[in-house]
Parts: structure tokens; sequence; C-alpha cells
């Protein structure tokens, strides 16, 4: 750690550099992994995207299977967290329920592409990353059944089953990837709160 004037520490500028570098080969990598597919994109393609050539790439990547594992698992950490927060905070579970599904609806828009690369590209990717994702999966649908059940115990919701019920919602929320549109007639924020309602709805909230 380098030490600042006023004797604070923070990070190497060659840390700071080497993870913007990672962030932008990233970047591309997945704007092309979107537009042609992974089989249909080289590390060829996307040093030529950057301007740079390949082993600029392996300076920061060991290969193309660790870019789409970290592409895919972004958004599922994200959306775990979302829950993770929503289990945390205060306020009731109707509250709750409804601030998680509307921040699970900035982090599906925000990381649609993420996402979609996922579901067409599931087959491919590396075994460790899909028991990752799958793992996140589960700690979501146990989060957001606790949710749902701590809804019915308060009697605020009339759920018969809380882990279906959980599945029902994650589905829901996370098939916005498949059609939702940036320039669409609803804005992020209209959609979030109409979805929220509609969950609402569906748990019987009251």
């Amino acid at each position: 750690m380098a030490v600042t004037r006023r004797g604070t520490r923070s990070a190497p500028l060659k840390d700071e550099v080497n993870a913007l570098k990672r962030e932008r080969i990233l970047t591309e990598a997945r704007a092309l992994f979107f537009e042609r597919g992974y089989q249909g994109t080289t590390l060829d393609a996307v040093a030529e995207r950057l301007h740079v050539t390949k082993p600029v790439i392996y300076a920061h990547w060991t290969n193309k299977a660790e870019l789409l594992a970290e592409i895919c698992e972004r958004g599922t950490k994200h959306s775990l967290e979302a829950v993770e927060r929503a289990a945390k905070a205060t306020g009731s579970p109707k509250q709750r329920l409804a601030a998680m599904v509307e921040e699970m609806c900035r982090v599906i828009i925000d990381n649609q592409a993420n996402v979609t690369i996922f579901f067409r590209e599931e087959k491919h990717v590396p075994a460790e990353a899909v028991e990752r994702i799958d793992a996140w999966r589960s700690t979501f649908d146990d989060l957001l059944s606790g949710l749902l059940q701590a809804g019915n115990d308060a009697g605020e919701f009339k759920v018969a089953d809380a882990r279906l019920t959980s599945l029902a919602i994650g589905g829901v929320i996370t098939w916005m990837y498949a059609w939702y549109r940036p320039h669409g007639r609803l804005s992020p924020e209209e959609l979030g709160a109409r979805l929220s309602r509609l969950v609402l709805n569906m748990v019987g909230a009251s």
C-alpha cells in the first residue's frame, strides 16, 4: 500500500490501473458475447475491439472461459446482495419485500447483458462457476422464502408455500432480461414500482 502526504494508506496506482484494465477487457468481452455469442467471439476479436494485442488480455485473464464465468456470475451476485439487504433491513416484511423487488429490477436492468449471456451460454460456463451460481441461487431462495414466511407470521402475507412462491417471484423478476428495452414505454423506476405491486398482490399483502 502506498502512503499519502497525510499518512493514510491507499492502493498503489498500479493496482488501480490493473483493475481498470481488467474491467475494460470484461466490458468489451461482454459486449461481443452479447452481440456474437460466446463461440462466435475470439480473444483476438476482444483485443481488436480494445486496440491492443492479445497478450494484454492474457496479462489479466487466463482464457475466454474465465471471462465468461465472471460475466455470468455478476448478475447472480448482485441479485443475491439485493435480497441480503432486504433480509437485514428494518421495516415490515411488506416494506422490505417491496424494496427488494424494486432493487432487483434495477439489478436485472443494469446487468441485462450478463443475465442474457448466462442463459444463452450456460452450457459453456465452467463447472466451478456454475456451482457458485447455483449456490447463490439457493441462498437467494432461502432468504426470500424466509422473508415471505416472516410476512405470513406477521399477518401481512397469505402465502401457502413460501418456497414455491419465492421461485415464482425470482422467475418474474429475472425474466425481465428477455423483454426489457431501454427505451420502452415505462422507465426503470416505473417498472420497479409496478412489479413491486404485482409481487405484493401475489403474496396477498394486506
